[in-house]
């Protein structure tokens, strides 16, 4: 017994078959939101017609998904997570990094961020503090 078929099987294949398996072990399947029982042959066929359609119909889901996303990426949209940090956080990080006494644990704190997100905000952070100082006019600010 399952609440609904589409809970059972990912696909019309694997639903067809569990219940094929089912049937050989003289087991019977019930769906409740569908009302089906396939101990009767006119149960086996309308869990066929069902099953069939709760394919199809999230096989359309996913379809509508696809194009959904497409679509927002064509119009320029941005699809995902936010960034963490904008690009004047990044420009602040990269400045009190250069301070010797600021560590990147307390940059983060200070930025409401894990380390790891400076870290992938900075990547020069890889080679080391001085990778972030080399090239800098220590005059400039």
């Amino acid at each position: 017994m399952v609440p609904a078929l589409d809970r059972l099987a990912r696909s019309l294949a694997d639903l067809i078959a569990l219940v094929g398996e089912l049937r050989g072990e003289q087991v019977g399947f019930r769906s409740l939101h569908e009302a089906l029982d396939t101990t009767t042959p006119g149960g086996r066929l309308i869990f066929h017609v069902f099953a069939a359609l709760a394919e199809f119909i999230r096989e359309l889901i996913v379809e509508g998904t696809h194009e959904g996303l497409e679509a927002a990426r064509d119009a320029g949209k941005r699809l995902g997570r936010p960034p963490a940090l904008t690009a004047e956080q990044v420009r602040h990080a990269r400045d009190l990094l250069t301070r010797p006494d600021n560590s990147v644990a307390s940059i983060a704190r200070l930025l409401g961020v894990s380390r790891s997100t400076i870290y992938k905000n900075v990547p020069e952070l890889s080679g080391g503090r001085a990778a972030l100082t080399a090239g800098k006019d220590p005059g400039a600010r």
